[in-house]
């Protein structure tokens, strides 16, 4: 298992995570009690010393979510701060630069049947191997709108009732991409592939860095729970979305042009807003690979 952040860094992490030890080489600014922070003193342009990315992998264990202005960096710019988290995931659907499958395209504009991002979800997660992190990068902004939700699962998992935890301890749920990806880029010139992924993922997951528990079932990708009936099913799924998306554990990023947005996938799930129509929102993502949901 490619544990990307963890390596020999995991338990370093967590101890710094727990005594609550300052940050030194880069700002940090906690923007919700429960989720994101944003990050200054960093130029992605640069080549990054060995200290400020262990502060950087710290800031995304602690607050599942980080965010950097102004970095008007280039694809491969983009590329290479992704790669210093591990191997790039390439997306089983989406377009992506020529000649760069691991960088994808976001685009939404007066043309565009939908948007990017569009209902809360874990980038990914029909994958066997779902993605660890997701780095976005956006050139273009419209003037007002195209705001991105982001929610802590680990708060959201906390807030459930003991009885219910034990509940849906050691269940699994069923991710499928293929009602999610078949014929969702036709606009963009994409074919569709034989087949998308699926896969089976525990309800709760551990997080390999930190060691807590996070819901992992979303509305895009998640269609049953595993033996259950299907009504009993659909009842708590239904019950557990709607958890899910309680504002108390959200952060609401206001985007700017060259503003990045770089996400814990293995504990956080976001929804893009798409209320600026006929406005146009366009930039890349840099996909990390990740490991089995255990």
């Amino acid at each position: 298992m490619g544990n990307h952040l963890r390596g020999n860094n995991g338990p370093r992490l967590r101890q710094a995570r727990e005594s609550g030890a300052p940050y030194v080489h880069i700002a940090v600014e906690r923007l919700t009690p429960a989720i994101g922070a944003e990050i200054t003193g960093v130029d992605l342009r640069a080549a990054l010393d060995p200290p400020v990315v262990d502060e950087l992998r710290r800031a995304l264990a602690e607050y599942s979510v980080i965010f950097l202005r102004d970095q008007d960096i280039t694809p491969q710019q983009h590329l290479a701060f992704g790669r210093l988290w591990g191997a790039l995931h390439v997306h089983p659907a989406a377009p992506h630069v020529p000649g760069l499958p691991e960088l994808m395209v976001i685009r939404a504009d007066q043309d565009s049947p939908r948007a990017n991002g569009e209902g809360w979800h874990s980038d990914v997660s029909c994958d066997p191997q779902p993605p660890m992190g997701s780095i976005l990068h956006l050139t273009q902004c419209p003037p007002n709108g195209g705001d991105t939700l982001f929610a802590s699962m680990v708060a959201a998992y906390d807030a459930l009732s003991e009885r219910l935890k034990t509940y849906l301890d050691g269940m699994r749920a069923v991710h499928d991409g293929e009602h999610v990806y078949r014929g969702m880029y036709a606009n963009m010139g994409v074919a569709d592939k034989p087949a998308y992924p699926r896969a089976e993922h525990p309800v709760v997951r551990t997080h390999p860095v930190t060691g807590r528990k996070a819901l992992y079932v979303n509305r895009g990708f998640t269609t049953h729970l595993l033996d259950v009936p299907r009504d009993e099913s659909a009842g708590l799924l239904a019950y557990l979305f709607e958890h899910m998306e309680n504002p108390l554990w959200q952060v609401r990023f206001r985007w700017r042009t060259h503003s990045i947005a770089f996400w814990d996938n293995r504990c956080v799930q976001h929804c893009a807003m798409w209320d600026y129509w006929p406005q146009t929102r366009m930039g890349h993502r840099v996909t990390i690979r990740g490991d089995i949901p255990v």
